[in-house]
């Protein structure tokens, strides 16, 4: 059987081959046809169980077998897969957009939805129909004949385009290498960063060090080398990935153009202004001024921090190290010095304190006290992508099986950068009974490299690591922890994009907790916890250049906006032009003329973040609110922990995310609390 046709339990991974996608998605792609075709057509008076739950089980298919291709794309990238993905997307895409045109299904759920059934559903299921009407309307079902022709052919165009930006980005990220054949060229490189790069020359029959673009690589260099040539080269190489300085074919330069005016005309199909109006029409948002607004008054906030940061940093350069003219090469290393003589610890002794395996069981220790559950490895035989791949076992008290996931932490040259959470199962209601979720969970740490006593030295992790680690498994947590039994609203499903990130940088805030923290601790030569002398070090360092990070946020956020809002792709200004002048407003770092980070924003260009940035920073309101009450009652206290639960993670989308946050802290949403956490009070 082909495996990607198998859906009677976990992914088949072991059996995937490249040639299986296409019959499996040709397959699918029918037999939903014919279900819809079958639903559409009937004359029956429609309710839950004739004509919802079908539709659901004919569309979950291809969602669970597609989504399966599209993430082995991500993780596990090679020429054949990206061929056989990339000639798929089109057929998947135009199904997806013929369903949501589908005026006869339209008609269907609002004949349910105005009908006396209605009242009898749930509220999960009641929510379900209404983000399907919704939907229909932004998919273009109310569109004309001709209009909808030209909107399925946006829709497919994006998506080729989208998955080509991608492609471009890691193809020039995985094409850069710098040997350095001297030893002297790398002073103050830390030695595990130095035993990798040395690993990787080997591999290439190479004398030296090889350094890369990816993470583990890139960023202790630009943190630690003493070396500023060797800063400043892998920097520019960094700065100007898929832009015009490279490989013509990997130039994203005319294809974000193309993007943004294509989605431009998506949205004016429908009847909007912007692609950002039609953006936000799903959001918690309710306007792009109000996120403009939201924007800046963040920004009039942060500046002042933000100017005092660069005031300390150029200082201490220009006094301390010798450097009257910083650079953003310089950035990461001065800073990181700065941070040294100031706090007295840096980033790569307190790396040493976090080995993967502690970090771990510390993480799913805070976890299971939180939300009474246990997090256990399955270790009979699941199949999975590639040997470093983990799998675990959500159970409840009672050991029944609530979730799963794969964990898959390390980087590589056939995975995409960044670290995401995905679903590969959602949770719903079937003949069966319950399926349970199933998540993906995949960052770009670095791997173990080395001995320690004569066994294999496990990967350490900076704390930062640590909080993206703990960032990831609020988003699978979310996804892994509802209750809901509905498809389209449990987990993050139909939870709107603007407060999806709240589960996840609400979880953020343990990694500041010392009695959450040190069980995540171990140094890894000595076995020794982390000293409270260090973390209290950490601590007071917590909101170093806390200023300059959020307006750097803020600065990606507005750019984002005002580029799908009012900014013409077809007019003489240069989507260079427009980031320049958005860091003239709220910057207070300038990038040098030759950066191109536009050309390489993954998130907004080839993710869901289109118009839809500005939700870390609006999340985070949320989040640092919610976890107040914690901080108020104890943060690991039980009563709380299963309300946050109960109020937040269980209810997926079934209800308005502020329904939801109001339900747990009892009152809307303050700044105050995220004010406070970025040390941006008046006291």
């Amino acid at each position: 059987m082909n495996p990607l046709l198998d859906f009677s339990g976990l992914p088949r991974f072991d059996a995937f081959k490249t040639e299986y996608v296409t019959p499996a998605v040709d397959d699918l792609l029918a037999a939903g046809r014919a279900v819809i075709e079958q639903l559409a057509a009937s004359t029956a008076a429609p309710d839950w169980d004739n004509f919802v739950s079908p539709l659901y089980d004919a569309t979950e298919k291809l969602n669970r077998a597609w989504g399966q291709v599209g993430h082995l794309n991500a993780v596990m990238n090679s020429a054949e897969l990206r061929e056989t993905y990339n000639a798929n997307l089109p057929k998947v895409t135009q199904f997806y957009t013929e369903y949501g045109q589908n005026q006869r299904l339209f008609e269907r759920f609002k004949l349910l939805g105005a009908s006396s059934v209605l009242a009898t559903l749930t509220p999960a299921r009641r929510a379900v129909i209404e983000h399907e009407l919704r939907d229909f309307r932004l998919g273009g079902a109310d569109l004309s004949a001709e209009k909808k022709l030209r909107f399925m052919a946006v829709r497919e165009k994006l998506s080729a385009l989208t998955s080509r930006f991608s492609d471009n980005v890691l193809d020039a990220t995985n094409a850069y290498s710098h040997y350095v054949e001297s030893s002297d060229a790398l002073a103050g490189i830390p030695a595990d960063v130095l035993e990798a790069a040395r690993e990787a020359a080997v591999a290439e029959s190479k004398p030296g060090w090889r350094f890369t673009l990816h993470a583990p690589s890139f960023m202790p260099v630009m943190q630690y080398a003493d070396n500023r040539g060797l800063r400043e080269t892998l920097y520019r190489a960094y700065a100007t990935r898929a832009a015009e300085f490279g490989k013509a074919e990997w130039d994203n330069t005319a294809l974000i153009k193309e993007i943004v005016g294509l989605r431009r005309e998506l949205a004016q199909l429908l009847g909007f202004g912007s692609f950002a109006e039609y953006s936000l029409e799903p959001k918690m948002a309710e306007s792009p001024q109000q996120v403009l607004q939201f924007l800046s008054d963040l920004a009039a906030k942060a500046k002042p921090f933000a100017q005092r940061d660069l005031a300390e940093l150029k200082q201490f350069a220009r006094d301390e190290l010798a450097l009257p003219d910083l650079q953003s090469w310089d950035i990461s290393y001065v800073s990181e010095k700065l941070r040294i003589a100031r706090y007295a610890f840096s980033d790569q002794e307190v790396k040493q304190y976090f080995p993967e395996t502690t970090v771990l069981r510390g993480m799913f220790r805070v976890v299971e006290t939180l939300y009474e559950v246990s997090i256990e490895p399955t270790t009979d035989g699941v199949p999975t992508w590639h040997p470093d791949v983990r799998f675990f076992s959500i159970r409840d008290h009672a050991h029944n099986l609530i979730g799963q996931f794969y964990l898959d932490l390390y980087a590589r040259p056939s995975k995409r950068g960044g670290a995401w959470m995905d679903d590969a199962i959602t949770r719903r209601r079937t003949g069966g009974g319950i399926q349970t979720p199933v998540a993906y969970l995949n960052c770009n740490f670095a791997p173990p490299v080395g001995e320690v006593e004569g066994k294999k030295r496990p990967a350490v992790f900076t704390h930062d690591e640590v909080i993206t680690l703990f960032h990831e498994f609020g988003h699978g947590l979310h996804h892994l922890l509802t209750r809901i039994d509905e498809l389209g609203v449990a987990g993050i499903n139909g939870v709107e994009w603007d407060a999806v990130e709240l589960p996840s940088q609400f979880m953020e805030n343990f990694c500041w907790e010392w009695d959450a923290l040190m069980p995540l601790t171990h140094q890894v030569e000595t076995g020794a916890p982390l000293p409270r002398a260090l973390f209290d070090k950490m601590l007071a360092a917590k909101n170093f250049q806390s200023g300059m990070h959020m307006l750097r946020q803020v600065e990606f956020s507005l750019f984002d906006l005002h580029l799908h809002f009012d900014f013409d792709p077809a007019g003489d200004v240069s989507v260079q032009a427009l980031i320049d002048d958005v860091r003239r407003q709220v910057a207070v770092i300038i990038p040098p003329d030759f950066n191109r980070f536009a050309q390489s924003f993954t998130h907004i260009f080839a993710g869901g973040y289109a118009a839809g940035y500005y939700s870390y920073k609006w999340a985070e309101v949320l989040s640092a609110d919610a976890f107040s009450l914690f901080e108020e009652r104890g943060v690991f206290d039980a009563k709380t922990g299963a309300r946050f639960r109960d109020e937040i993670l269980a209810v997926g989308g079934s209800r308005a995310a502020l329904d939801s946050f109001v339900a747990f802290r009892g009152r809307p949403p303050s700044i105050d609390a995220l004010l406070r956490h970025n040390g941006m009070t008046a006291a």
